[in-house]
């Protein structure tokens, strides 16, 4: 349970504490009271053991009564209890009607505002009935008695109101307390599976643009191997050395991202050697011609930024690799003033670009299916269960910057990524 959650109940014992301090007082005073009193020792001890035994009829009943705030047939047992001792003490010794000050609030916390408030009137009025009954009606006492029992009535009323709308307030803000704790744990239960999901998808990202494509490249190193193995061991044992090369990168990269660290390419060398051994591994295991550049002046960037460009060179790698049945690649590598890009383009086939397009705003829309072949061969988008393109637009679209598609059939295909960099905002500063 929460420390708001908790709090509610402890206030409630606390401010009951200072009421059971009020309690024993208005006992002590009252009981002292009729010990002093003139009247018969007999009728004395009566109103004593009648002020007494409201201790544990309060203790026993009223108290957790009041502490629960429930509604049962407590409800009329207590009060009514409480009311006929009050009356025989009071009957007893005149002097038992201080006892007012807690039988009052007592009344007014264990039954609703008007029953509590009628028991009110009848136990300020019981002094004055007392001494008409004892034939005590004349003189200056009888009235002064009166205007007490009518400033009594007024009094518990206004106490009766307070002490309701107090009893109101702190319902109240035991519920919002407890919509609070409630609403709390809601959150922390969203939170902890928003964090989950995306977990899984930078695992799944992860796994789609290092082990994945590299799987995919050792299966077609060891078709080659297969079909080189006897007309030319050579070139079989060139490919072999490449799949290990391969298998060993990919360990290394899958330690990384586990631990949630920066690529291995990236650790010692800069994003433009990384690119530059992107595109000679590209050549090797596929046989392309890949010309690598870098355009502009070469600076440091930000690692989210040197994990997206990589990962969308190695995702265009793999798509040319997979459906573009091309001869020659070019990558770009450009710093421009306040943004950075990267751009590979091949001469393969191409693919419809407009219908590319229109299932990409499928996957945004959540469409549960894939339109056209121009999606399974529009550079491997949906590949991996979908972590192809769009996945690659979603690395780029985190770090604030836009991907572009530009194919054709037959006409090749140029994927484009332009990242914005903070430091052109500074140099405008």
């Amino acid at each position: 349970m929460t420390r708001e959650a908790r709090r509610a109940p402890e206030a409630r014992v606390r401010w009951f504490g200072l009421w059971d301090s009020y309690f024993v007082i208005c006992y002590l005073v009252t009981t002292g009271l009729v010990f002093a009193s003139g009247v018969p020792q007999g009728l004395r001890l009566i109103a004593i053991g009648a002020l007494t035994l409201v201790v544990p009829w309060y203790a026993g009943l009223g108290r957790p009564l009041m502490l629960r705030h429930e509604s049962d047939r407590r409800n009329t047992v207590f009060p009514v209890g409480l009311f006929v001792l009050f009356g025989v003490a009071t009957a007893a010794d005149l002097m038992s009607s201080f006892a007012l000050f807690a039988v009052i609030p007592m009344l007014m916390m264990s039954l609703a505002t008007r029953p509590a408030l009628v028991l009110g009137v009848l136990g300020n009025l019981l002094p004055v009935t007392m001494m008409w009954l004892q034939g005590g009606a004349g003189g200056p006492a009888v009235l002064f008695v009166l205007l007490a029992s009518l400033l009594g009535i007024a009094l518990s009323a206004l106490l009766g109101l307070w002490i309701k709308r107090v009893v109101r307030q702190n319902k109240e803000h035991a519920a919002l307390i407890e919509e609070l704790r409630q609403n709390r744990e809601q959150v922390a239960r969203l939170s902890h599976q928003a964090g989950i999901s995306a977990e899984r998808e930078r695992l799944a990202r992860e796994i789609h643009d290092t082990l994945a494509q590299s799987l995919t490249s050792i299966i077609s190193l060891v078709q080659a191997v297969d079909a080189e193995v006897e007309a030319a061991p050579a070139a079989a044992r060139q490919h072999l050395a490449l799949v290990g090369r391969v298998a060993k990168e990919s360990l290394v990269e899958a330690r990384a991202f586990v631990a949630d660290r920066t690529p291995a390419s990236l650790q010692e060398s800069s994003l433009a050697q990384a690119l530059r051994r992107q595109a000679d591994g590209l050549t090797a295991q596929t046989g392309l011609l890949v010309r690598f550049a870098v355009e502009g002046d070469e600076r440091p960037l930000p690692m989210a930024v040197n994990v997206v460009l990589l990962r969308a060179a190695q995702e265009a790698g793999a798509n040319v690799r997979k459906h573009a049945d091309a001869r020659a690649v070019d990558m770009v590598l450009r710093y421009g003033a306040g943004q950075v890009g990267l751009r590979v383009a091949d001469d393969g086939n191409g693919f419809d670009g407009a219908a590319a397009s229109a299932a990409e705003r499928d996957e945004e829309r959540g469409a549960a299916g894939r339109r056209g072949q121009g999606e399974s061969q529009g550079q491997g988008q949906g590949d991996g269960g979908g972590f192809g393109l769009r996945g690659m637009a979603a690395r780029v679209a985190e770090i604030g910057g836009v991907m572009s598609v530009v194919s054709e059939p037959g006409a090749g295909t140029a994927v484009e990524v332009k990242v914005p960099l903070e430091e052109a905002a500074d140099e405008e500063r």
